[in-house]
């Protein structure tokens, strides 16, 4: 008998370290996880699973963070609501994912079913509450109390509700049903595939990002956009708020830095401000200084107290042609109603004349800099989409700075809020994709003369993610350059949506095509190859864009014991056989670059890549982030002549 409980409390304790999907989950229903796990993933637990504000580029001080042990389920589409759950998820990790303590596979006939209660706060009495999604993959329906309070469409935006009216004292449940396709689908997805393999990555589905509930006046701010011009030495701030605002709503704008405040004015709601910044402080990835910028929702004087009807109609004819100066001078009557904290850099990325006469150059703050980055796929071996933690995920940034990079190509997937603000303050220029979609008949070739037929609804659905996505982002000042397709992987009117996206942010750059089609060139800032030869070729000259390389390098080294699936092979563009073949080949790709950034000015180049990912073993990490397949010092050593160019 003794034996027996022995044999039975080690089956227990296996089944614990093994985490709850272990219990639950049939063995064709698995997900392929490896054996591999980076340090940070070995410490994540419940309790500090993504614990950081995950908005911070409007920032509040009250929050409650909904991270941590979820229940959940995955039934058939068909299916109603469960009435019993198949186990525990760790949220934020995707299903897919060994964090998750599930790592199942979600097939398209299937949902996914979370579950958890929550109570909110009682000093939080008579204000409204929003519940908020980082991102959820892809189409989500959430219950609080049994009622439906919304659903979203959409992998990699941010979205929440107003959840204030469906609550009730005490505990409330909340329930999110979640969609997925993965690649069966047309919807922006990346590199997610349903068997992976290659270049195509494990699937990711559900929320993958933190959820929170934070407490608003019923009117409160929504966005806050900060445009700098370093021309003009001035910043420009646009304001929105969740509704209708009277005459009475005004918002005060504080800009500082240091705890000093350089600029403060008062403006009307849902408006705009321009403030003076004077002597300003240029952002660069040699110095990234940032400005704190505050938004407070206030309330002032009635600007039509006392005024009889010749006035008023004086005052409005000023107000309709935005001359009002009443608010700058208003006093603010008691404390503000909301407050938000957040910040800019002064900055500007252009295009114009560059070293090489004759071909236009990519412009940090009116001068050449050359960007020197490399292609980031932003995947983890534990955590899939999710990283383990916020530091794990900063520390690929500084790597890459330790290794002479300023510049990333945030490659067809979007991060977290929180890895735009480590930029912005590392001082890391970034090019972000939008994630590609379209179905697998819809990838044209190089050779391709046309683009990709969507149809009307998947047409929608890439414009409105991608609308999204500059929504999210644009507040970062680290991101210097859209990119809006990849090697014609669900290609269509790439022109129509480089001036989509010049008309929604006219102060960054946009790369209309990355690789293969090139069929905007009246629309985009930049003409942009990929080249994989020993060798990398140089981009034809041209007299109004831009040259870059958006992809080279892809060198291979597989480490032992590091490997995502031993025993299968793997995937490089080439393969070195140690170290020193290692910088050997990167420093004769270098050499590449660096004469065409001399001779025929070249802007910028994007190595392949920062990280191996599951079959690839082409990066300058392992995929567990635990080697470097060459020092750092040797690499920013071999690429410092770039650093170098007038």
């Amino acid at each position: 008998m003794r034996t027996l409980i022995a044999a039975i409390a080690s089956t227990i304790l296996a089944m614990s370290a093994a985490g709850a999907a272990a219990q639950t989950v049939p063995a064709s229903d698995g997900v392929y996880t490896s054996d591999l796990m980076t340090k940070w993933g070995k410490e994540v637990t419940p309790d500090n699973a993504w614990r950081s504000y995950p908005r911070p580029q409007l920032k509040r001080e009250r929050w409650l963070n909904l991270n941590g042990l979820w229940d959940y389920a995955i039934a058939k589409a068909a299916a109603p609501q469960p009435t019993r759950m198949d186990g525990q998820i760790l949220v934020p990790y995707p299903v897919e994912s060994k964090l998750s303590r599930v790592a199942r596979k979600v097939t398209p006939d299937d949902r996914i079913w979370y579950r958890r209660s929550f109570t909110v706060p009682q000093d939080w009495a008579g204000e409204h509450v929003m519940l908020n999604f980082g991102a959820v993959d892809f189409a989500a329906t959430i219950w609080v109390n049994g009622a439906v309070v919304g659903s979203h469409k959409g992998g990699f935006d941010t979205f929440g509700f107003d959840i204030t009216d469906y609550l009730k004292p005490g505990a409330n449940e909340l329930v999110v049903q979640v969609a997925d396709p993965t690649s069966a689908g047309t919807q922006p997805r990346g590199k997610q595939i349903l068997d992976p393999s290659g270049i195509w990555y494990t699937a990711v589905s559900g929320i993958w990002q933190t959820v929170w509930l934070e407490p608003v006046p019923k009117l409160h701010i929504e966005d806050v956009r900060a445009t700098p011009n370093i021309d003009r030495g001035v910043v420009d701030v646009a304001v929105a708020l969740s509704g209708w605002a009277n005459d009475t709503d005004a918002v005060k704008l504080t800009a500082s830095a240091g705890g000093k405040v350089i600029a403060s004015t008062i403006i009307r709601a849902n408006r705009r401000a321009t403030l003076a910044i004077p002597n300003a402080r240029l952002w660069s990835p040699d110095d990234p200084h940032l400005y704190d910028l505050k938004a407070e929702l206030v309330t002032v004087p009635d600007p039509y107290a006392g005024q009889d009807e010749r006035d008023r109609k004086a005052y409005d004819a000023r107000f309709t042609a935005g001359e009002d100066r009443t608010y700058a001078a208003a006093r603010v009557a008691g404390a503000p109603r909301d407050t938000v904290d957040t910040y800019f850099a002064m900055r500007k990325i252009s295009i114009g004349p560059g070293r090489v006469t004759g071909q236009p150059a990519i412009l940090l703050n009116n001068k050449p800099l050359f960007q020197n980055g490399t292609l980031d796929q932003g995947w983890w071996p534990d955590g899939l989409y999710t990283p383990p933690s916020e530091e794990a995920m900063k520390s690929d940034l500084v790597f890459l700075k330790k290794a002479g990079f300023n510049m990333l190509r945030k490659h067809i997937k979007v991060e977290p809020a929180r890895y735009y603000y480590d930029a912005d303050h590392l001082g890391m220029l970034i090019w972000q994709d939008m994630p590609s979609g379209g179905g697998e008949d819809q990838f044209v070739t190089g050779t391709s003369k046309s683009q990709a037929v969507l149809s009307s609804d998947a047409m929608a659905e890439n414009q409105n993610e991608l609308a999204a996505m500059i929504g999210d982002l644009r507040a970062f000042p680290s991101i210097v350059l859209w990119v809006v397709n990849n090697e014609g992987w669900g290609q269509y009117d790439s022109a129509t949506l480089a001036r989509y996206v010049k008309g929604m942010d006219p102060s960054r750059l946009v790369d209309a095509d990355s690789g293969w089609l090139d069929v905007a060139p009246g629309a985009s800032d930049v003409f942009d190859i990929h080249t994989y030869e020993d060798v990398p070729n140089t981009p034809a000259r041209q007299s109004a864009r831009a040259i870059v390389i958006g992809e080279y390098g892809g060198i291979g080294m597989p480490i032992a014991g590091h490997i995502w699936r031993p025993g299968k092979k793997n995937w490089g563009y080439q393969v070195a056989t140690g170290e020193e073949d290692y910088l050997a080949r990167f420093r004769r790709k270098m050499a590449g670059v660096i004469r065409a950034a001399r001779e025929d000015g070249l802007s910028a180049s994007v190595y392949t890549q920062t990280t191996d990912v599951e079959d690839e073993i082409n990066g300058l990490l392992t995929y567990d982030r635990a080697r470097v397949k060459a020092p750092p010092e040797a690499l920013s050593t071999i690429a410092a002549p770039l650093r170098e160019l007038p």
